[in-house]
């Protein structure tokens, strides 16, 4: 058992959760240190960055990057999944934790900015509110009061709505249609304006739930 046990953990669907056991025993059973796993996340999400900014030219990676994206969410659980059975966990473990996700929420969004389904500006907007979504959460944490996790736009739930608004922009474009959907803007324009705006609501809800939790501790 680890003697370091980790401030905050992010809550984590039990069925997703379980679809690591195996690697989790694999990487104990073969020493693979958890800040490997962290950083090989920066690849997956290198590599959705990699088939959003190809998409100009081979649609169909439209539908391959949002399984890169999943693939960067798996990683990122499988890491402290693996911290914790080796040991390994530490203080410095939660850095390389948070880290890599930051860099990862960048190189997906640019890549997405760069696709040629997407006005470039809503990527890179889509890439800072994600910053300051992740910002707040650790600002709770910071100020004595906890680590956030709440809100309707965390960052498996930007991965998901990415995911649909990338295939059903494939889907757009196989029917030959334009791809401005509404208001000149297209299918990925409008899925990184509903991340950003979500972003925003979530945030909101961050702060306030900061602020409550440091009220109580004052009243205290």
């Amino acid at each position: 058992m680890a003697s370091y046990e980790p401030s905050s953990r992010r809550p984590i669907a039990d069925m997703f959760r379980s679809t690591a056991h195996f690697a989790v025993r694999w990487c104990v059973g073969h020493n693979i240190h958890p800040d490997v796993v962290s950083y090989a996340s920066i690849v997956a999400a290198a590599l959705a960055s990699t088939c959003f900014w190809q998409a100009r030219h081979l649609p169909f990676l439209l539908l391959v990057a949002p399984l890169f994206c999943y693939l960067r969410l798996w990683l990122n659980m499988l890491d402290g999944m693996v911290a914790l059975a080796s040991g390994k966990a530490s203080p410095h473990g939660e850095i390389v934790n948070e880290l890599p996700d930051r860099v990862s929420d960048v190189l997906i969004f640019v890549g997405v900015s760069y696709s040629g389904f997407c006005l470039a500006v809503l990527g890179y907007w889509t890439a800072i509110a994600a910053l300051l979504v992740a910002y707040v959460g650790t600002l709770g944490q910071a100020v004595g009061a906890q680590r956030e996790f709440s809100g309707p736009m965390s960052k498996q739930w930007r991965m998901v709505t990415l995911h649909i608004g990338s295939w059903i922009a494939f889907a757009v474009y196989m029917k030959g249609t334009s791809p401005e959907v509404i208001w000149g803007l297209s299918v990925l324009d409008l899925t990184c304006s509903l991340i950003i705006l979500g972003s925003l609501v979530t945030i909101a809800i961050r702060l306030r739930r900061i602020g409550r939790t440091l009220a109580a501790k004052a009243a205290k």
